[in-house]
């Protein structure tokens, strides 16, 4: 079975190749970037001014292999690709949850972004703490590894 994806818009961020990209977004604390919605799409945008943060659901479009066991940038042991958020994915589809600072016409200035410059957007969605935001009891082998998160960059890895 083939799925196929229209892109609703552009990211545009200071990050013009992989590297150096904060790995995820609290890495990423401040760093600007704006979301381009395709014209087609704005109205789509109407009400998400009320919410402070949203859900950008993308295509990796820099990824060129499929990997399943990868040594994910917070370790240095190897992992199941689906017990990291490593790019080389069979569907290779990212998520980030980035502060929504402004609307203008169709444009969407962000906070905290960790994408690449010039990635297609596939979907926007509200983040909504009642249905997104769980308590955990454990994160697997991040437990011992997630503290250095902050300082972590792409180092080109995942090419």
């Amino acid at each position: 079975m083939a799925i196929s994806f229209q892109p609703i818009g552009t990211i545009h961020s200071p990050f013009g190749g992989v590297e150096q990209v904060p790995i995820q977004p609290p890495a990423a604390g401040g760093i600007r970037g704006t979301v381009e919605v395709f014209p087609e799409f704005a109205a789509g945008l109407q009400d998400l001014h009320g919410f402070s943060h949203i859900i950008l659901l993308y295509h990796l479009h820099r990824v060129t292999q499929v990997k399943l066991t990868v040594v994910p940038f917070l370790d240095d042991e190897p992992r199941g690709v689906f017990a990291t958020r490593a790019p080389s994915r069979p569907n290779p589809i990212g998520l980030s949850v980035v502060r929504l600072l402004s609307i203008e016409g169709n444009v969407l200035t962000i906070e905290n972004v960790d994408i690449v410059d010039g990635t297609p957007l596939l979907d926007i969605k509200p983040y909504v703490p009642a249905f997104d935001h769980n308590e955990v009891e454990r994160t697997g082998w991040l437990d011992a590894n997630g503290k250095r998160l902050k300082e972590k960059r792409s180092d080109g890895r995942f090419k």
